[in-house]
Protein backbone atom coordinates (compact mmCIF):
# COMPACT_ATOMS: atom_id res chain seq x y z
CA UNK A 1 0.00 0.00 0.00
CA UNK A 2 2.80 2.40 0.66
CA UNK A 3 4.31 1.94 -2.92
CA UNK A 4 1.02 2.63 -3.94
CA UNK A 5 0.91 6.44 -2.30
CA UNK A 6 4.38 6.56 -3.41
CA UNK A 7 3.86 6.09 -6.97
CA UNK A 8 1.03 8.62 -7.11
CA UNK A 9 3.32 10.86 -4.96
CA UNK A 10 1.35 11.06 -2.04
CA UNK A 11 2.45 10.34 1.79
CA UNK A 12 0.52 7.29 3.97
CA UNK A 13 0.91 9.23 6.41
CA UNK A 14 -0.74 12.22 5.46
CA UNK A 15 -3.54 10.17 3.98
CA UNK A 16 -4.30 8.83 7.54
CA UNK A 17 -4.34 11.84 8.99
CA UNK A 18 -6.51 13.15 6.76
CA UNK A 19 -8.83 9.96 6.83
CA UNK A 20 -8.79 10.87 11.00
CA UNK A 21 -9.74 14.60 10.47
CA UNK A 22 -12.20 13.58 8.68
CA UNK A 23 -13.75 10.66 10.93
CA UNK A 24 -13.28 13.18 14.12
CA UNK A 25 -15.21 15.95 12.17
CA UNK A 26 -18.26 13.35 11.34
CA UNK A 27 -18.49 12.04 14.93
CA UNK A 28 -18.02 15.97 16.14
CA UNK A 29 -21.27 16.76 13.72
CA UNK A 30 -23.66 13.76 14.27
CA UNK A 31 -22.89 14.32 18.04
CA UNK A 32 -24.10 18.06 17.91
CA UNK A 33 -27.15 18.05 15.38
CA UNK A 34 -29.25 16.73 17.37
CA UNK A 35 -28.32 18.79 20.31
CA UNK A 36 -28.34 21.94 18.27
CA UNK A 37 -32.36 20.57 17.02
CA UNK A 38 -34.58 21.49 19.78
CA UNK A 39 -37.34 20.35 20.71
CA UNK A 40 -39.32 20.00 17.27
CA UNK A 41 -42.33 18.79 18.74
CA UNK A 42 -42.56 21.32 21.97
CA UNK A 43 -42.16 24.06 19.33
CA UNK A 44 -44.88 22.84 16.92
CA UNK A 45 -47.09 23.09 19.72
CA UNK A 46 -46.53 26.31 21.29
CA UNK A 47 -47.44 27.76 17.64
CA UNK A 48 -50.07 25.72 17.30
CA UNK A 49 -51.36 27.33 21.28
CA UNK A 50 -50.79 30.90 19.49
CA UNK A 51 -53.44 29.53 16.53
CA UNK A 52 -56.02 27.69 19.25
CA UNK A 53 -55.88 31.33 20.69
CA UNK A 54 -56.38 33.58 17.52
CA UNK A 55 -59.30 31.17 16.57
CA UNK A 56 -60.84 31.68 20.28
CA UNK A 57 -60.43 35.13 19.79
CA UNK A 58 -62.01 35.34 16.46
CA UNK A 59 -65.15 33.73 17.53
CA UNK A 60 -65.39 35.82 19.94
CA UNK A 61 -65.00 39.21 17.46
CA UNK A 62 -67.42 37.33 15.31
CA UNK A 63 -70.17 37.04 18.23
CA UNK A 64 -69.23 40.64 19.47
CA UNK A 65 -70.28 41.89 15.58
CA UNK A 66 -73.33 39.67 15.41
CA UNK A 67 -74.05 41.35 18.72
CA UNK A 68 -73.62 45.22 17.96
CA UNK A 69 -75.46 44.24 14.74
CA UNK A 70 -75.16 48.05 13.16
CA UNK A 71 -72.30 50.11 15.58
CA UNK A 72 -69.75 49.02 12.73
CA UNK A 73 -68.62 46.19 14.37
CA UNK A 74 -64.69 45.51 15.80
CA UNK A 75 -62.05 47.19 13.40
CA UNK A 76 -59.13 45.37 13.28
CA UNK A 77 -55.72 46.90 11.94
CA UNK A 78 -52.97 45.02 10.05
CA UNK A 79 -49.46 45.09 10.61
CA UNK A 80 -47.81 47.21 7.91
CA UNK A 81 -44.42 46.03 7.65
CA UNK A 82 -41.54 46.03 5.02
CA UNK A 83 -43.40 43.09 3.64
CA UNK A 84 -46.43 43.85 4.19
CA UNK A 85 -45.89 47.41 2.42
CA UNK A 86 -44.33 45.73 -0.68
CA UNK A 87 -47.04 43.39 -1.00
CA UNK A 88 -50.02 45.74 -1.30
CA UNK A 89 -48.01 48.25 -2.87
CA UNK A 90 -47.55 45.93 -5.78
CA UNK A 91 -50.95 44.56 -5.85
CA UNK A 92 -49.64 41.02 -5.53
CA UNK A 93 -52.74 39.56 -3.75
CA UNK A 94 -54.94 40.19 -6.77
CA UNK A 95 -52.35 39.12 -9.07
CA UNK A 96 -51.15 35.90 -7.61
CA UNK A 97 -53.51 34.56 -5.28
CA UNK A 98 -55.96 32.05 -5.94
CA UNK A 99 -57.95 29.89 -3.91
CA UNK A 100 -55.25 26.87 -4.89
CA UNK A 101 -52.12 28.85 -3.51
CA UNK A 102 -54.30 29.48 -0.02
CA UNK A 103 -54.61 26.11 0.09
CA UNK A 104 -51.34 24.72 -0.55
CA UNK A 105 -50.11 26.83 1.57
CA UNK A 106 -52.74 25.25 4.31
CA UNK A 107 -51.29 21.82 3.48
CA UNK A 108 -47.35 22.65 3.98
CA UNK A 109 -48.53 24.05 7.53
CA UNK A 110 -48.50 27.89 6.87
CA UNK A 111 -52.25 29.28 7.98
CA UNK A 112 -53.16 32.85 8.36
CA UNK A 113 -52.29 36.20 6.81
CA UNK A 114 -48.17 36.49 7.65
CA UNK A 115 -47.22 33.13 5.58
CA UNK A 116 -48.90 34.31 2.87
CA UNK A 117 -47.46 37.57 3.21
CA UNK A 118 -43.87 35.82 3.07
CA UNK A 119 -44.66 34.01 0.47
CA UNK A 120 -45.90 36.60 -1.76
CA UNK A 121 -42.76 38.90 -1.01
CA UNK A 122 -40.36 35.52 -1.78
CA UNK A 123 -42.15 35.42 -4.96
CA UNK A 124 -41.40 39.13 -5.73
CA UNK A 125 -38.01 39.15 -4.72
CA UNK A 126 -36.37 36.01 -5.46
CA UNK A 127 -36.67 36.94 -9.15
CA UNK A 128 -34.62 40.03 -8.17
CA UNK A 129 -31.72 38.31 -6.06
CA UNK A 130 -31.40 35.19 -8.61
CA UNK A 131 -30.99 38.04 -11.25
CA UNK A 132 -28.49 39.83 -9.71
CA UNK A 133 -26.48 36.43 -8.59
CA UNK A 134 -26.51 35.18 -12.35
CA UNK A 135 -25.59 38.57 -13.38
CA UNK A 136 -22.60 38.76 -10.88
CA UNK A 137 -21.19 35.38 -11.93
CA UNK A 138 -21.59 35.80 -15.53
CA UNK A 139 -20.59 38.85 -16.01
CA UNK A 140 -18.89 40.55 -13.04
CA UNK A 141 -16.46 36.77 -12.69
CA UNK A 142 -16.09 36.82 -16.63
CA UNK A 143 -17.90 33.24 -16.66
CA UNK A 144 -18.78 31.67 -19.33
CA UNK A 145 -17.19 34.04 -21.77
CA UNK A 146 -16.95 32.01 -25.02
CA UNK A 147 -20.38 32.33 -24.99
CA UNK A 148 -22.74 34.84 -27.20
CA UNK A 149 -23.50 38.06 -25.09
CA UNK A 150 -27.23 37.18 -26.03
CA UNK A 151 -27.04 33.34 -24.65
CA UNK A 152 -25.29 34.73 -21.42
CA UNK A 153 -28.23 37.26 -20.90
CA UNK A 154 -30.64 34.73 -22.00
CA UNK A 155 -29.28 32.31 -19.25
CA UNK A 156 -29.69 35.57 -16.73
CA UNK A 157 -33.08 35.65 -17.65
CA UNK A 158 -33.35 31.74 -16.94
CA UNK A 159 -32.11 31.80 -13.47
CA UNK A 160 -34.71 34.94 -12.48
CA UNK A 161 -37.55 32.79 -13.92
CA UNK A 162 -36.02 29.91 -11.49
CA UNK A 163 -35.99 32.54 -8.92
CA UNK A 164 -39.92 32.95 -9.21
CA UNK A 165 -41.42 29.80 -9.46
CA UNK A 166 -38.88 28.58 -6.45
CA UNK A 167 -41.18 29.40 -3.64
CA UNK A 168 -43.91 27.47 -5.10
CA UNK A 169 -41.24 24.51 -5.37
CA UNK A 170 -40.21 25.19 -1.29
CA UNK A 171 -44.23 25.25 -0.65
CA UNK A 172 -44.92 21.83 -3.05
CA UNK A 173 -41.47 20.32 -1.20
CA UNK A 174 -43.22 20.44 2.45
CA UNK A 175 -46.64 19.75 1.29
CA UNK A 176 -45.39 16.43 -0.22
CA UNK A 177 -43.23 15.88 3.34
CA UNK A 178 -46.29 16.44 5.65
CA UNK A 179 -48.55 14.89 3.98
CA UNK A 180 -46.55 11.56 4.11
CA UNK A 181 -45.37 12.58 8.10
CA UNK A 182 -49.50 12.18 8.15
CA UNK A 183 -50.16 9.39 6.29
CA UNK A 184 -47.29 7.41 8.23
CA UNK A 185 -48.99 7.79 11.61
CA UNK A 186 -52.50 8.11 10.58
CA UNK A 187 -53.14 4.33 10.55
CA UNK A 188 -52.20 4.26 14.68
CA UNK A 189 -53.69 7.90 15.20
CA UNK A 190 -57.21 6.19 14.29
CA UNK A 191 -56.57 3.02 16.58
CA UNK A 192 -55.45 5.17 19.72
CA UNK A 193 -58.85 7.09 18.77
CA UNK A 194 -60.49 4.37 18.72
CA UNK A 195 -59.14 2.92 22.20
CA UNK A 196 -60.23 6.75 23.56
CA UNK A 197 -64.23 6.29 21.65
CA UNK A 198 -64.66 2.90 23.16
CA UNK A 199 -63.26 3.45 26.19
CA UNK A 200 -66.06 6.17 27.06
CA UNK A 201 -64.33 9.33 25.97
CA UNK A 202 -66.12 12.60 24.35
CA UNK A 203 -64.67 13.03 20.62
CA UNK A 204 -62.78 15.89 22.03
CA UNK A 205 -61.34 14.58 24.92
CA UNK A 206 -60.20 11.64 22.33
CA UNK A 207 -58.62 14.14 19.94
CA UNK A 208 -56.61 15.30 22.29
CA UNK A 209 -55.30 12.55 24.08
CA UNK A 210 -54.52 11.17 20.58
CA UNK A 211 -52.79 14.54 19.80
CA UNK A 212 -50.41 14.48 22.98
CA UNK A 213 -49.76 10.37 22.26
CA UNK A 214 -49.37 10.39 18.66
CA UNK A 215 -46.43 13.41 18.60
CA UNK A 216 -43.63 11.65 18.94
CA UNK A 217 -44.13 9.60 15.66
CA UNK A 218 -45.63 13.06 13.24
CA UNK A 219 -45.49 16.68 15.01
CA UNK A 220 -47.72 17.00 11.90
CA UNK A 221 -50.63 15.54 12.70
CA UNK A 222 -50.18 16.29 16.26
CA UNK A 223 -50.67 19.93 15.28
CA UNK A 224 -53.83 18.89 12.75
CA UNK A 225 -55.01 17.08 16.05
CA UNK A 226 -55.00 20.10 18.36
CA UNK A 227 -56.74 22.06 16.21
CA UNK A 228 -59.26 20.38 15.57
CA UNK A 229 -60.15 20.30 18.62
CA UNK A 230 -59.77 23.88 19.35
CA UNK A 231 -62.01 24.20 16.48
CA UNK A 232 -64.89 21.91 17.80
CA UNK A 233 -64.64 24.24 21.18
CA UNK A 234 -65.27 27.35 19.22
CA UNK A 235 -67.31 26.77 15.71
CA UNK A 236 -70.93 27.13 15.83
CA UNK A 237 -70.98 23.80 13.59
CA UNK A 238 -69.12 20.69 14.17
CA UNK A 239 -68.82 19.48 10.76
CA UNK A 240 -67.00 22.59 9.64
CA UNK A 241 -64.31 21.65 11.75
CA UNK A 242 -63.97 17.78 10.01
CA UNK A 243 -64.26 19.46 6.62
CA UNK A 244 -60.94 21.77 7.38
CA UNK A 245 -59.25 18.95 8.82
CA UNK A 246 -59.62 17.13 5.65
CA UNK A 247 -58.98 19.94 3.35
CA UNK A 248 -55.77 20.86 5.67
CA UNK A 249 -54.37 17.47 5.45
CA UNK A 250 -55.62 17.08 1.47
CA UNK A 251 -55.44 13.22 2.36
CA UNK A 252 -58.20 10.79 1.18
CA UNK A 253 -58.27 8.35 4.56
CA UNK A 254 -58.46 11.78 6.63
CA UNK A 255 -61.50 12.53 4.26
CA UNK A 256 -63.03 9.16 4.67
CA UNK A 257 -62.75 9.22 8.12
CA UNK A 258 -63.99 13.01 8.58
CA UNK A 259 -67.23 11.78 6.52
CA UNK A 260 -67.48 8.82 9.58
CA UNK A 261 -67.29 11.65 12.07
CA UNK A 262 -69.90 13.82 10.23
CA UNK A 263 -72.59 10.81 9.80
CA UNK A 264 -72.19 9.66 13.15
CA UNK A 265 -72.73 12.87 14.42
CA UNK A 266 -75.54 13.44 11.93
CA UNK A 267 -77.21 10.18 12.61
CA UNK A 268 -76.01 8.59 15.80
CA UNK A 269 -74.59 5.96 13.80
CA UNK A 270 -71.86 3.54 15.92
CA UNK A 271 -68.61 5.08 15.50
CA UNK A 272 -66.30 2.28 16.40
CA UNK A 273 -66.60 0.14 13.82
CA UNK A 274 -67.05 2.82 11.08
CA UNK A 275 -62.88 3.63 13.25
CA UNK A 276 -61.83 -0.07 12.86
CA UNK A 277 -62.69 -0.31 9.46
CA UNK A 278 -61.06 2.75 8.46
CA UNK A 279 -57.84 2.26 10.56
CA UNK A 280 -57.63 -1.31 8.46
CA UNK A 281 -57.92 0.30 5.35
CA UNK A 282 -55.41 3.06 5.94
CA UNK A 283 -53.23 0.57 7.32
CA UNK A 284 -53.35 -1.35 4.28
CA UNK A 285 -52.69 1.66 2.21
CA UNK A 286 -49.34 2.68 4.25
CA UNK A 287 -47.86 -0.86 3.46
CA UNK A 288 -48.69 -1.31 -0.44
CA UNK A 289 -46.91 2.43 -0.31
CA UNK A 290 -44.18 0.63 1.40
CA UNK A 291 -44.85 -2.39 -1.01
CA UNK A 292 -44.58 0.23 -3.90
CA UNK A 293 -41.39 2.24 -3.35
CA UNK A 294 -39.50 -1.72 -2.54
CA UNK A 295 -40.64 -2.67 -5.80
CA UNK A 296 -39.25 0.65 -7.70
CA UNK A 297 -35.77 0.40 -5.69
CA UNK A 298 -33.72 -1.89 -7.84
CA UNK A 299 -34.53 0.02 -11.18
CA UNK A 300 -33.48 3.24 -9.31
CA UNK A 301 -30.25 1.79 -8.18
CA UNK A 302 -28.96 0.35 -11.63
CA UNK A 303 -27.55 4.06 -12.55
CA UNK A 304 -25.56 4.54 -9.30
CA UNK A 305 -24.25 1.29 -9.55
CA UNK A 306 -23.18 1.97 -12.77
CA UNK A 307 -21.50 4.92 -12.33
CA UNK A 308 -19.97 4.97 -8.79
CA UNK A 309 -20.12 1.20 -7.65
CA UNK A 310 -18.67 -0.56 -10.56
CA UNK A 311 -15.55 1.51 -11.63
CA UNK A 312 -14.42 1.55 -7.64
CA UNK A 313 -14.94 -2.49 -8.27
CA UNK A 314 -12.68 -2.39 -11.39
CA UNK A 315 -9.99 -0.21 -9.74
CA UNK A 316 -9.67 -2.05 -6.97
CA UNK A 317 -9.12 -5.25 -8.80
CA UNK A 318 -6.94 -4.50 -11.70
CA UNK A 319 -5.51 -1.49 -10.33
CA UNK A 320 -2.54 -3.40 -8.95
CA UNK A 321 -2.00 -5.39 -11.80
CA UNK A 322 -2.17 -2.45 -13.72
CA UNK A 323 0.82 -0.89 -10.98
CA UNK A 324 3.09 -4.14 -11.07
CA UNK A 325 3.07 -3.85 -15.05
CA UNK A 326 4.19 -0.30 -15.19
CA UNK A 327 6.62 -1.05 -12.08
CA UNK A 328 8.08 -3.80 -14.67
CA UNK A 329 8.53 -2.03 -17.90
Amino acid sequence: MESVFQYFGVSGSLVVSVVIAVAVFTTLVTITLPLLAGNQLKSRMKAVALERDQVRARERARLAVEREKGRGGLRQQDSKGIVALVVDSLNLRKALVDDKTVANLRVAGYRGQRPLTLFLFARAIMPLVMLAFAVFYVFGLGLFEAQPTMMRVLGCIGVAYLGFYAPILYISNQASKRRLSITRAWPDALDLLLICVESGNSIEAAFRRVAEEIGIQSVALAEELVLVCAELSYLPERKVAYDNLAARTGLDGVRAVTTALIQAERYGTPLGTALRTLSQENRDMRMNLAEKKAAALPPKLTVPMILFFLPVLFAVIIGPAIIQVMETQ
